[in-house]
């Protein structure tokens, strides 16, 4: 949240994609993208974020680097910047001619989805990393038992 907030501070507009959006209930994806998308929601509201600054856009994955930009553009609002931190991301968007920008680093290794969902299976503390929405989300789909169940099945 940090970080959207420093990029509001920089843009008029943000656009948030949530990538993968066809997987869920999968150990990489354990979250369907309604979910992804109602966390998120959640979470800026009780940030008291202005949502009509803030659009949230669902990007499935096409798997060929030479569409995929151009891909996200099509299912997007028009952006002239794009953000992340995904060296990936940053390439095929600078080959396309958009100005990329790292986002502000924000202890991005405790903060990453990987790190979280690897600490509900450890059973080790991570609420302190979620927003109280998102918290609250995941109490209510039971996130860590789902997590936990996904996991066996690998």
């Amino acid at each position: 949240m940090e970080v959207i907030k420093q990029i509001l501070e920089e843009v008029d507009e943000l656009i948030i994609g949530i990538g993968s959006s066809q997987e869920g209930n999968t150990l990489d994806n354990p979250f369907t993208a309604e979910e992804r998308v109602y966390m998120i929601e959640r979470a800026l509201e009780e940030a008291a974020v202005d949502r009509s600054r803030v659009n949230v856009v669902l990007i499935p994955d096409v798997h060929n680097d030479k569409i995929w930009a151009s891909h996200v553009v099509k299912l997007s609002p028009r952006f002239s910047v794009v953000y992340s931190g995904n060296p990936w991301v940053q390439r095929l968007f600078m080959e396309a001619g958009y100005e990329v920008r790292t986002p502000p680093p924000f202890k991005r290794k405790e903060y990453q989805g990987m790190e979280i969902r690897d600490r509900m299976l450890k059973g080790e503390e991570w609420e302190h990393l979620v927003p109280e929405s998102v918290l609250a989300v995941m109490r209510e789909i039971k996130g860590v038992e789902r997590l936990k169940e996904l996991s066996k099945k690998q």
